[in-house]
């Protein structure tokens, strides 16, 4: 536990609290343009109450981003996504990945903006190269097991697997008529078609 997360803040103030009105100030107004006098008045507190969970607007957008990394790379670590033939495994992060954006939908927001600004963005952006590596190498793996075309780089695969995961952040709304579920089965079942060789 860092000593960021480890405080405890005020009644009524916690830390998730205060990182969902600090993501979405970001989301609206981009992380440069908002200041901490900005999310004091959006809460209602004072400067001093924020500061009491974190040191600085820098630590906020941290924070923001590996909630939606860390997300992530749980799903990679789940049974699905380990055992069994890699079609599946790339499968099941898909549907994972769906499920976090719709779970942390303003948090994946922010994260897809990133570019690289700052120190904490670009630790943003190595993790989710890493993250893209990860799904490149489940692609290739399915290649190799005779499962996905091979008339496709994997990389190139794996970034439209993601571009239209991703593009689900301009559109998709919880609670809007489509479940997570159904979302990523509509999902799975237009772009995996595509995908499969035909047996």
């Amino acid at each position: 536990m860092t000593a960021a997360t480890g405080r405890r803040g005020r009644p009524g103030h916690s830390l998730d609290s205060l990182l969902d009105v600090a993501v979405a100030v970001f989301n609206e107004r981009g992380f440069e343009a908002t200041s901490m006098d900005e999310l004091a008045a959006r809460l209602g507190v004072t400067k001093s109450a924020i500061y009491h969970h974190v040191p600085s607007k820098v630590e906020l957008l941290r924070l923001a981003l590996d909630r939606a990394l860390d997300a992530l790379f749980a799903v990679t670590d789940e049974p699905g996504a380990t055992t069994g033939r890699a079609i599946d495994r790339l499968e099941h992060v898909v549907r994972g990945s769906v499920r976090v954006l719709a779970a942390e939908l303003p948090f994946v927001t922010l994260l897809l903006r990133v570019r690289g600004n700052s120190e904490v963005e670009r630790a943003a952006l190595q993790r989710r190269r890493e993250f893209d590596r990860v799904v490149t190498a489940l692609v290739a793996a399915a290649e190799q097991e005779g499962d996905v075309r091979p008339d496709v780089d994997p990389a190139v695969t794996s970034r439209l697997l993601f571009g239209t995961v991703n593009s689900l952040t301009e559109w998709y709304r919880p609670g809007g008529g489509i479940t997570p579920a159904a979302l990523a089965d509509a999902l799975v079942a237009t772009v995996f078609q595509g995908l499969r060789t035909s047996s």
